[in-house]
Parts: structure tokens; C-alpha cells; sequence
């Protein structure tokens, strides 16, 4: 990679994060992979220099502005319709209701940025669960949610058999969800280098396992794949990609639904929709753009051929409706992907947050909710 300094939505939590940096203490801030796994790492192919590499040449910043230029339009320019102008349209989930499915069932909800419940062989599988409402170790420069409450509550969740991290940032990994989840989940995988995070929040050892692209473990009914994606990392100024970052394959003998984790268009779509698809559903990053950082976010259309790159049946746009993080209106990303994928002839799908969808149950949400 080019660049080590992180844009938009990263560059004010990195800095929070490193305005930390000489406060131990703050448990925010993740831990550190040992000089034994860091070794280990470079097997992987894609680890060198002490950082995890692309599989295609990756600039951070790409446009004509400064990377500072960025931060300060970020933290204090006006974007129009920023934000929308009130809570949006939450439905509060039972749960109860999740301990209701039986093995065929594969049923989604999803509850705002890319944080979703994925229910599927059976089993509670949860997507980057950012349950909070502020965002890093100094709310004052990042992102407040949009709704000051969720679908539901980490503490209201019932016990959860995996929870899968794309990657280590803020808006993916959050400090204060993971205390909150940590004695009801059975296991986290995760990318490489983020175990080091979760054990200095206290999960135990024996119930993380890094997963580096292409491996896979398996659980009754249901294999979980860890695949490529396109991206960075990093929680603070001194770590930039000291951590992998992936996206997801959750596979049973009927079903295939395929997490995008954030990342910029490439190859790898395509890659994995020959290796691995045809998916039934692809949650897919949908928002947080720029032409400052094209490289590491997708543009709503290029969101659209990715979906079809991978060869997805139905589209669900995550990455929005949460947090605003780049310098677009809060509703862009959906509105500019439900015309290109109408173009496209792809279905796609909006529920509202907590709204739970169920594969092959009936007509899925397509409500324009966000007008």
C-alpha cells in the first residue's frame, strides 16, 4: 500500500484512537499480535514488512486532496442531508422469536451500519455487531448513531454460536459490544491479528480462531469461509494494518449467504463468486464513499456488480443508515443502488432496521422507506 494514513470515517477514529496512544490503559485501543504470531503471519502470503498486504495494488487516498484536507472536511465541513432528520424506522426485535427457526430456515435482520444477525443452520451467527451508539475511545470526533437505541440489545440477545469481524475498525469491531457479548458466544472468528484484540477485552483464548482468506472451519450444518476483501486497518496511528480484514462465506447444503466486510471493488468478487456461489443472499457494503479513498470503498453501483460478481440472487445493502461517515446524504448509497440494481435486473432488498427477512418465505422488503 501507498499510504498508511487512514481517510474520511477512519482518519477521525484512528486519531481518536491515537490521541490515546499514551494512555495504556485505555482498553479501546485492542491489543498488540505477539512477535510468535506476527512470524506465523508472514506464511499467510499476504503479510510483509509488518503489515497485511492487498491482492491487487491499493492506494489509501486517491483524489486530488490532502490526507489532513480530508480530516478537516470530515470533522467540520456540511455535507448536505448529512443525517436524516429524526430516528429512522426501527422495528424492536422478540428475542424469543430468534430461538424460533428450525435447520432450513435462513432469516437475516439487520440493524443499521453493517452489524446483522444472520440465523442459519439453526444457529445464531452475528455480522460486525457495532451495538453502540457512540463509536471509538473519543465520541467528541466520531460518528453519534443516528437512533440513540437499537433493535436490540447486545445484554437482550440470546446466546450466539459465531460471531464473524471483517475487519478491526470502530465501526466493526466495538469494544463495548464485545464485553457485552463476550460470556454468551461460543466462538469468534475473526481475521488475522484481531484475536490480540478480543483477548485484552477478556475473551478467552480457546474461544477465538484467526482465520486467514480461504480457510474455513466447520460447525454441525454449516461452514464458515474466510475470503478475501479489499481494504485496511488499524485502531490508532501507530497499528495501520497490523490486523487482516476479510469478507464471509456461511454455507449449508441448501443455502449460501456471502458478507462483503468493507472493502473497494476488485477482483476478488468474481474470484469468489466462481469458488464459492451462487449465493442465495449477499449482504454487500453500500455507503461511507468517496473519490478521496475509491480504493477501499465501493461506489452504490459498484456495490451492484458485486453482487453479481458473486452471484448473489438478492442483494441487501449494508454500510448505511447508522453513521455518517463520508461526505455523501445519509440515503445516497441505498437510493443510487435500488435504481442501478433495478437496472440490472438484480432484486434487491430494504428492510427497515431490526426487520427481519426470511430466504424463500414470500416477497422480501422493498419498501422505500428511506424517501
Amino acid at each position: 500500500m501507498e499510504s498508511t494514513w487512514p481517510p474520511g470515517r477512519e482518519c477521525a477514529s484512528a486519531l481518536a484512537g491515537g490521541g490515546c496512544g499514551v494512555c495504556p490503559a485505555k482498553p479501546e485501543l485492542g491489543g498488540k499480535p505477539t512477535d510468535q504470531e506476527k512470524a506465523a503471519y508472514a506464511q499467510s502470503g499476504h503479510y510483509r514488512d509488518g503489515e497485511f498486504q492487498n491482492l491487487v495494488p491499493t492506494t489509501l487516498m486517491t483524489g486530488d486532496g490532502s490526507m489532513f484536507g480530508s480530516l478537516w472536511r470530515f470533522v467540520f465541513g456540511k455535507t448536505p442531508h448529512a443525517a436524516p432528520d429524526g430516528p429512522l424506522p426501527t422495528q424492536q426485535l422478540d428475542s424469543l422469536s430468534i430461538t424460533r427457526k428450525t435447520p432450513e430456515m435462513v432469516r437475516v435482520t439487520w440493524f443499521g451500519h453493517s452489524a446483522s444477525l444472520v440465523e442459519i443452520a439453526g444457529k445464531n451467527i452475528l455480522l460486525d455487531p457495532m451495538l453502540s451508539v457512540k463509536m471509538g475511545p473519543l465520541s467528541l470526533v466520531t460518528p453519534k448513531r443516528y437512533n440513540s437505541s437499537l433493535a436490540i440489545t447486545a445484554e437482550q440477545l440470546p446466546p450466539v454460536d459465531a460471531v464473524l469481524i471483517s475487519h478491526d475498525h470502530y465501526d466493526h469491531l466495538d469494544y463495548k459490544t464485545i464485553v457485552k457479548l463476550r460470556t454468551k458466544v461460543a466462538h469468534f472468528y475473526v481475521p488475522l491479528g484481531v484475536g490480540a484484540h478480543l483477548r485484552r477485552w477478556g475473551v478467552e483464548a480457546a474461544r477465538i480462531q484467526e482465520l486467514d482468506w480461504n480457510d474455513s472451519v466447520q460447525l454441525p450444518g454449516l461452514t464458515i469461509i474466510s475470503t478475501p476483501a479489499r481494504h485496511f486497518s488499524g485502531r490508532g496511528l501507530t497499528n495501520r494494518n497490523s490486523t487482516s480484514w476479510s469478507s464471509w462465506v456461511l454455507k449449508t447444503p441448501t443455502k449460501r449467504v456471502f458478507y462483503s466486510g468493507d472493502g473497494g471493488y476488485g477482483p476478488h468478487f468474481q474470484q469468489i463468486g466462481q469458488q464459492y456461489g451462487p449465493f442465495n443472499l449477499a449482504l454487500m457494503e453500500c455507503g461511507q464513499y468517496d473519490k478521496q479513498w475509491a480504493q477501499i470503498h465501493m461506489l452504490p453501483e459498484q456495490t451492484v456488480q458485486a453482487a453479481l460478481d458473486v452471484q448473489a440472487r438478492v442483494l441487501l445493502p449494508v454500510h448505511w443508515g447508522a453513521f455518517t461517515e463520508a461526505h455523501h446524504a445519509w440515503n445516497e448509497s441505498v437510493t443510487r443502488a435500488t435504481a442501478e440494481a433495478t437496472r440490472l435486473h438484480l432484486p434487491i432488498t430494504t428492510p427497515q432496521l431490526g426487520q427481519p427477512i426470511t430466504l424463500d418465505a414470500g416477497p422480501l422488503p422493498q419498501a422505500r422507506w428511506w424517501e
